[in-house]
Protein backbone atom coordinates (compact mmCIF):
# COMPACT_ATOMS: atom_id res chain seq x y z
CA UNK A 1 0.00 0.00 0.00
CA UNK A 2 0.92 3.60 -0.55
CA UNK A 3 -0.23 6.54 1.42
CA UNK A 4 -0.03 9.60 -0.55
CA UNK A 5 -0.01 12.44 2.11
CA UNK A 6 1.27 15.61 4.48
CA UNK A 7 2.49 15.31 7.92
CA UNK A 8 0.68 18.45 8.98
CA UNK A 9 -2.52 17.26 7.21
CA UNK A 10 -5.62 16.27 9.80
CA UNK A 11 -6.72 14.17 7.31
CA UNK A 12 -3.75 12.17 6.10
CA UNK A 13 -3.01 11.88 10.11
CA UNK A 14 -6.76 10.08 10.88
CA UNK A 15 -5.57 7.53 8.03
CA UNK A 16 -2.19 6.86 9.40
CA UNK A 17 -3.50 6.61 13.07
CA UNK A 18 -6.32 4.05 11.14
CA UNK A 19 -3.55 1.63 9.38
CA UNK A 20 -1.31 1.94 12.47
CA UNK A 21 -4.45 0.48 14.56
CA UNK A 22 -4.68 -2.31 11.86
CA UNK A 23 -0.96 -3.24 12.26
CA UNK A 24 -0.65 -2.83 8.01
CA UNK A 25 2.76 -1.72 6.69
CA UNK A 26 2.70 1.15 3.58
CA UNK A 27 4.91 3.23 2.10
CA UNK A 28 5.11 7.05 2.61
CA UNK A 29 4.95 9.00 -0.12
CA UNK A 30 5.10 12.88 0.72
CA UNK A 31 2.77 15.82 -1.03
CA UNK A 32 4.22 18.91 0.37
CA UNK A 33 1.22 21.01 0.66
CA UNK A 34 3.05 24.19 0.33
CA UNK A 35 6.36 23.67 -1.15
CA UNK A 36 7.15 25.53 -4.48
CA UNK A 37 2.98 26.45 -4.77
CA UNK A 38 2.13 23.07 -3.64
CA UNK A 39 2.90 19.79 -5.14
CA UNK A 40 -0.43 18.62 -4.47
CA UNK A 41 -1.38 20.73 -7.74
CA UNK A 42 1.72 18.87 -9.80
CA UNK A 43 -0.14 17.19 -13.20
CA UNK A 44 1.16 13.73 -11.98
CA UNK A 45 -0.53 14.06 -8.64
CA UNK A 46 -3.59 15.72 -9.78
CA UNK A 47 -4.20 13.08 -12.77
CA UNK A 48 -4.89 10.56 -9.22
CA UNK A 49 -6.66 12.92 -7.52
CA UNK A 50 -8.26 15.89 -8.87
CA UNK A 51 -9.35 17.58 -5.96
CA UNK A 52 -5.57 18.43 -5.11
CA UNK A 53 -6.26 17.17 -1.51
CA UNK A 54 -4.64 14.70 0.62
CA UNK A 55 -4.94 11.54 1.17
CA UNK A 56 -5.03 8.66 -1.35
CA UNK A 57 -4.19 5.38 -1.06
CA UNK A 58 -3.15 2.94 -2.96
CA UNK A 59 -4.18 -0.37 -2.12
CA UNK A 60 -2.84 -2.68 -5.44
CA UNK A 61 -5.23 -1.65 -8.16
CA UNK A 62 -7.51 0.04 -5.94
CA UNK A 63 -7.53 4.02 -5.59
CA UNK A 64 -9.34 5.72 -2.70
CA UNK A 65 -9.10 9.09 -1.61
CA UNK A 66 -11.46 10.68 1.32
CA UNK A 67 -10.20 9.93 4.71
CA UNK A 68 -13.06 8.42 6.20
CA UNK A 69 -14.21 6.50 3.10
CA UNK A 70 -10.28 5.37 3.27
CA UNK A 71 -11.08 4.16 6.71
CA UNK A 72 -14.06 2.61 6.36
CA UNK A 73 -12.40 0.78 3.28
CA UNK A 74 -9.55 -0.48 5.38
CA UNK A 75 -11.80 -1.89 8.27
CA UNK A 76 -13.65 -3.66 5.55
CA UNK A 77 -10.68 -5.35 3.99
CA UNK A 78 -9.13 -5.90 7.03
CA UNK A 79 -11.19 -6.08 9.74
CA UNK A 80 -9.53 -6.95 12.77
CA UNK A 81 -9.32 -4.96 15.32
CA UNK A 82 -12.71 -3.05 14.45
CA UNK A 83 -12.67 0.51 14.12
CA UNK A 84 -16.53 0.60 13.73
CA UNK A 85 -18.81 -1.01 16.32
CA UNK A 86 -21.15 -4.33 15.83
CA UNK A 87 -24.20 -3.20 15.84
CA UNK A 88 -26.22 -0.56 13.47
CA UNK A 89 -26.94 2.10 16.22
CA UNK A 90 -23.74 1.91 17.58
CA UNK A 91 -21.79 2.34 13.95
CA UNK A 92 -24.11 5.18 13.16
CA UNK A 93 -23.41 7.17 16.63
CA UNK A 94 -19.61 6.52 16.32
CA UNK A 95 -19.73 7.51 12.24
CA UNK A 96 -21.81 10.77 13.24
CA UNK A 97 -19.37 11.92 15.45
CA UNK A 98 -16.45 11.41 13.19
CA UNK A 99 -18.22 13.25 10.41
CA UNK A 100 -19.34 16.41 12.89
CA UNK A 101 -15.37 17.36 12.49
CA UNK A 102 -14.60 16.01 9.36
CA UNK A 103 -17.31 17.25 7.58
CA UNK A 104 -18.24 20.29 9.49
CA UNK A 105 -15.23 21.36 11.88
CA UNK A 106 -12.76 20.54 9.76
CA UNK A 107 -12.87 22.32 5.92
CA UNK A 108 -13.66 25.58 8.12
CA UNK A 109 -9.91 25.46 9.03
CA UNK A 110 -8.28 23.98 6.44
CA UNK A 111 -5.20 25.33 4.67
CA UNK A 112 -7.01 26.20 1.72
CA UNK A 113 -9.88 27.93 3.59
CA UNK A 114 -7.16 29.87 5.90
CA UNK A 115 -4.59 30.98 2.47
CA UNK A 116 -7.84 32.24 0.68
CA UNK A 117 -8.95 33.92 3.76
CA UNK A 118 -5.49 35.91 3.76
CA UNK A 119 -4.91 35.90 -0.11
CA UNK A 120 -8.16 37.78 -0.54
CA UNK A 121 -9.56 39.09 1.94
CA UNK A 122 -6.25 40.44 3.24
CA UNK A 123 -6.76 38.66 6.70
CA UNK A 124 -3.24 39.00 8.94
CA UNK A 125 -2.12 35.30 10.45
CA UNK A 126 -3.84 36.69 14.22
CA UNK A 127 -7.05 37.12 12.24
CA UNK A 128 -7.20 33.42 10.91
CA UNK A 129 -5.96 32.53 13.80
CA UNK A 130 -9.27 33.94 15.17
CA UNK A 131 -11.44 32.68 12.42
CA UNK A 132 -9.97 29.17 13.41
CA UNK A 133 -10.69 29.11 16.97
CA UNK A 134 -13.88 30.49 16.45
CA UNK A 135 -15.03 27.31 14.73
CA UNK A 136 -12.82 25.26 16.36
CA UNK A 137 -14.59 26.30 19.53
CA UNK A 138 -18.45 25.87 18.05
CA UNK A 139 -17.34 22.05 17.44
CA UNK A 140 -15.77 21.21 19.91
CA UNK A 141 -18.26 22.93 22.25
CA UNK A 142 -21.28 20.96 20.71
CA UNK A 143 -18.99 17.51 20.77
CA UNK A 144 -17.75 18.04 24.54
CA UNK A 145 -21.85 18.28 25.31
CA UNK A 146 -22.39 15.37 23.24
CA UNK A 147 -19.81 13.19 24.58
CA UNK A 148 -20.49 14.58 28.90
CA UNK A 149 -23.57 12.83 28.50
CA UNK A 150 -23.53 10.12 26.49
CA UNK A 151 -24.15 6.70 28.07
CA UNK A 152 -22.16 4.57 25.54
CA UNK A 153 -18.75 6.92 26.18
CA UNK A 154 -15.92 4.76 27.73
CA UNK A 155 -12.34 5.71 28.07
CA UNK A 156 -12.86 6.61 24.30
CA UNK A 157 -15.26 8.38 22.59
CA UNK A 158 -17.61 5.14 22.00
CA UNK A 159 -16.57 2.07 24.66
CA UNK A 160 -12.79 1.04 25.50
CA UNK A 161 -11.85 0.55 22.75
CA UNK A 162 -10.43 3.66 19.97
CA UNK A 163 -13.29 3.71 17.24
CA UNK A 164 -13.27 6.05 13.39
CA UNK A 165 -14.63 8.93 15.97
CA UNK A 166 -11.24 9.01 18.08
CA UNK A 167 -9.18 8.53 14.90
CA UNK A 168 -11.26 11.68 13.86
CA UNK A 169 -10.59 13.57 16.72
CA UNK A 170 -7.25 13.17 17.50
CA UNK A 171 -5.85 14.90 14.26
CA UNK A 172 -8.72 17.72 15.50
CA UNK A 173 -6.83 18.55 18.64
CA UNK A 174 -3.61 18.83 17.89
CA UNK A 175 -4.34 21.28 15.59
CA UNK A 176 -6.58 22.84 18.06
CA UNK A 177 -3.58 23.31 20.42
CA UNK A 178 -1.70 24.45 17.76
CA UNK A 179 -3.88 27.46 16.82
CA UNK A 180 -4.43 28.38 20.46
CA UNK A 181 -7.39 27.31 21.54
CA UNK A 182 -8.08 26.90 24.90
CA UNK A 183 -8.59 23.74 25.84
CA UNK A 184 -9.18 23.49 29.03
CA UNK A 185 -12.73 24.43 28.23
CA UNK A 186 -13.06 21.14 26.68
CA UNK A 187 -11.88 18.60 29.62
CA UNK A 188 -14.06 15.37 28.33
CA UNK A 189 -12.70 15.87 24.99
CA UNK A 190 -8.97 16.66 25.80
CA UNK A 191 -9.10 13.60 28.62
CA UNK A 192 -9.75 11.42 25.29
CA UNK A 193 -7.13 12.84 23.07
CA UNK A 194 -4.79 12.35 25.61
CA UNK A 195 -5.36 8.50 26.18
CA UNK A 196 -5.15 8.59 22.42
CA UNK A 197 -2.09 10.05 22.34
CA UNK A 198 -0.80 6.79 25.13
CA UNK A 199 -1.12 4.72 22.37
CA UNK A 200 1.59 3.74 19.78
CA UNK A 201 -0.55 3.98 16.92
CA UNK A 202 -1.62 7.68 17.66
CA UNK A 203 1.99 8.56 18.93
CA UNK A 204 3.35 7.26 15.69
CA UNK A 205 1.22 9.00 13.31
CA UNK A 206 1.78 12.28 14.93
CA UNK A 207 3.14 14.81 12.58
CA UNK A 208 6.88 15.69 14.07
CA UNK A 209 7.19 11.83 13.82
CA UNK A 210 6.24 11.44 9.55
CA UNK A 211 9.45 11.72 7.42
CA UNK A 212 8.50 14.89 5.41
CA UNK A 213 7.91 16.93 9.59
CA UNK A 214 9.38 20.22 9.58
Amino acid sequence: MKLYNYFRSSASYRVRIALNLKGLAYDYVSVHLTREGGEQFAAGYRGMAPEALVPVLEDGTVTVHQSLAIIEYLDEIYPSPPLLPSDAAARAAVRAMAMDIACDLHPLGNLRVLKHLAGTYGLKKEDTDAWYRHWVGLGFGALENRLASSPARGRFCHGDAPSMADIALVPQVFNARRFGTDMKLYPVISAIADRCDELDAFAEAAPARQVDAE
